[in-house]
């Protein structure tokens, strides 16, 4: 039955502008509120090996004032507008995003606009948000038990520098920067042709496109970024780690494997494989660790999905005085039955019953549409594909999961990194 499931195509609508800002439209009425998201095409990949952290700096820095917009107002604005906001950054981008009521259109593209066109680079706001940066990373990573295991296991998994340095970087260089490194970077990164506006929700076509050309048409175009090489060798870069954490209560480990880019076949069918592993209370290592032997506190799973060589980690916190090395042993032994026999006729209808459920979810929020759309359209370059992912994804194979996992997992090119609390190795 769930082969048969179909959902109705997001109308959307891709234009660029003359200075090379690639725009998508995707109006519902449903809801009389819009979504905007525009999306950068720099995140730490593209970062200098002695220059790291400039792109979350700029995440920050974003914030912090435009010629028509003073240091903070930008959240003043949204917020009595009714609004919600925010801005991340990952390995692959930087993206800034806005819902607000219908009527505040032409709020969110003037906020947005004047930033790309204005922002304050100054030394100030720079010393500003060094230390803020510096203090996220305190508080999320350095301060915090296990905070660093996923930073460590990609420098294991990847030895292209451009994958395997983390998006929160170095504090040394941080403090090495000069106002003029970080100008450059942001005449580089977000230049109208190095970015997607994504515009979801109730809206007029005309009136947004006159708004949009209004707004961002005359922000002046920029030379293409560097180009950047992504690639990997097959091998992961480092097998085993062991590394002592100061604040960890417990021991705990985790495994990490290189995979193929996402959205290509093997990705997809591993992508699949990692929910049956790992994603809720119904996965095959929830029951078997937590619910069968209870033998673990908390149970890792994550599929880091990027546009070059992409990576999967499986890892736990074992309870007091559990066998770390038969805890292993289970997952490993849970990617060979996989790997040998496949998935089981339930589990694929699992799977389908959680990829539409997921679908329809995102497409009920105009943020998620319109933040779904802008990955496509920077990523793939084809925003409709928001349209095809779930009819993909559902069209993989039992066969096609259970030979990928044969050859991505159920090997020795992994990577092992045992977490040993202080004064415990």
């Amino acid at each position: 039955m769930s082969e048969q499931f179909k959902l109705t195509p997001l109308h959307i609508e891709e234009y660029k502008l003359k200075n090379g800002l690639r725009v998508v439209l995707n109006r519902d009425d449903a809801v009389p509120v819009v979504a905007l998201a525009v999306y950068y095409d720099v995140g730490s990949r593209n970062e200098r090996p002695d220059r790291t952290r400039f792109a979350h700096l700029f995440e920050h820095m974003m914030f912090q004032g435009s010629e028509n917009v003073k240091k903070a107002e930008h959240f003043q604005y949204v917020m009595k507008a009714g609004g919600t906001m925010n801005g991340t950054t990952s390995s692959e981008r930087t993206n800034y995003y806005e819902t607000l009521p219908a009527s505040e259109l032409p709020l969110a593209l003037w906020l947005e606009s004047d930033r790309m066109r204005s922002l304050a680079v100054t030394q100030e706001n720079l010393d500003n948000q060094r230390e803020a940066v510096k203090e996220e990373k305190r508080l999320r990573y350095d301060n915090q038990p296990y905070g660093q295991i996923f930073d460590l296991i990609a420098e294991m998994i990847y030895k292209n520098f451009a994958n395997a340095h983390s998006t929160i970087g170095s504090m040394d260089h941080l403090d090495a920067a000069s106002v003029e490194d970080v100008q450059e970077f942001f005449r580089i990164y977000y230049a109208p042709n190095n970015a997607v506006l994504v515009l979801s929700g109730a809206f007029d076509t005309e009136t947004a496109k006159g708004l949009i050309e209004t707004y961002f048409g005359d922000i002046p175009s920029q030379p293409l970024p560097p180009s950047l090489d992504v690639s990997e060798p097959k091998e992961v870069a480092v097998n085993f780690k062991e590394w002592e954490d100061k604040l960890a209560p417990f021991p705990a480990f985790l495994l990490g494997w290189k995979i193929p880019p996402r959205r290509t076949p093997e990705f997809n069918a591993l992508y699949l494989a990692g929910k049956l592993l790992y994603d809720g209370e119904s996965s095959r290592l929830y029951q078997k660790l937590v619910k069968g032997e209870e033998s673990i506190i908390q149970l890792f799973g994550f599929t880091d999905e990027r546009r070059g060589p992409s990576s999967i980690f499986v890892g736990a916190i074992p309870k007091p005085e559990k066998d770390l090395g038969k805890i292993r042993e289970t997952i490993m032994n849970e990617i060979h039955h996989i790997a040998t026999d496949g998935p089981t006729a339930d589990e694929m209808q699992k799977l389908h019953n959680q990829l539409i459920n997921d679908s329809v979810r995102q497409r009920q929020s105009s943020q998620s549409r319109a933040q779904s759309i802008a990955e496509f359209a920077l990523y793939d370059g084809d925003p409709t594909l928001i349209n095809s992912e779930l009819e993909t994804l559902m069209s993989v194979t039992p066969e096609r999961i259970r030979a990928t996992v044969n050859e991505y997992l159920n090997n020795d090119n992994r990577a092992l990194l045992d977490v040993i609390p202080a004064g415990k190795g």
